[in-house]
């Protein structure tokens, strides 16, 4: 039986989180506080052997990855940008304020933040839900989010040898959906900047060993 154990971590904190601003495949750096985020991870993650490591093509992600390396004995030159790992596409509503989208996107509906949103309709129609509001038709709905996703995995998981771990530096909603798809765990709880979510992948099964993992002891 092969198994593989795969570390998705989300990236520090952004400027556009601080200003509580939408964003998926639009970019910002990482603040102080992010960078810090991104240096705890690493240091937590720092007697982990990883085999590989990945992150999504943003700046955001590629640069949480980075922060975590140093600290590993894995090198930084073996890091792999895969835009399968990018953050959910939110379209239109892309750099706009969350409150005000949750708001606009949710409230007909009876919900008033995105946490509602997913707790009460399913990460998986939240999706759809912010496609078909879309005036240009750009939000990725749940079927693209994971044609563009799942391939990642894949592609991650079938380079690996068997024992492998591999870092994977991503987005909050793209952890979100992955541990919907492959658990019961509740994500209506937000993910932490720089937290840490451990799944493992055996002949093709995902189990989650853990979700949100902002301290203490891996």
């Amino acid at each position: 039986m092969a198994t593989v154990e795969l570390y998705l971590v989300r990236h520090g904190q952004t400027f556009l989180n601080k200003y509580f601003r939408i964003q998926g495949w639009i970019d910002a750096p990482l603040t102080d506080k992010g960078l810090a985020d991104a240096k705890r991870a690493g240091e937590r993650l720092a007697n982990i052997p990883f085999a590989a490591a990945y992150s999504s093509d943003m700046s955001r992600a590629k640069k949480t990855a980075e922060l975590i390396l140093a600290a590993n004995p894995l090198d930084a030159s073996a890091l792999q940008i895969d835009p399968a790992f990018r953050e959910e596409s939110f379209g239109f509503f892309e750099g706009m304020d969350e409150g005000e989208t949750w708001h606009t996107v949710g409230s007909p509906k009876g919900f008033h933040t995105f946490d509602n949103m997913i707790a009460g309709l399913t990460i998986e129609k939240t999706k759809d839900m912010f496609h078909a509001q879309d005036p240009y038709g750009d939000a990725e709905d749940n079927a693209a989010f994971w044609a563009r996703l799942q391939p990642g995995f894949d592609r991650a998981i079938a380079a690996a040898n068997d024992g492998d771990k591999i870092l994977i530096a991503t987005h909050s909603t793209t952890i979100r959906s992955t541990v919907s798809k492959y658990s019961n765990i509740d994500i209506s709880v937000p993910v932490d900047n720089g937290s840490i979510t451990k799944i493992t992948v055996t002949n093709g099964q995902y189990h989650v060993d853990y979700y949100n993992n902002s301290q203490g002891t891996l």
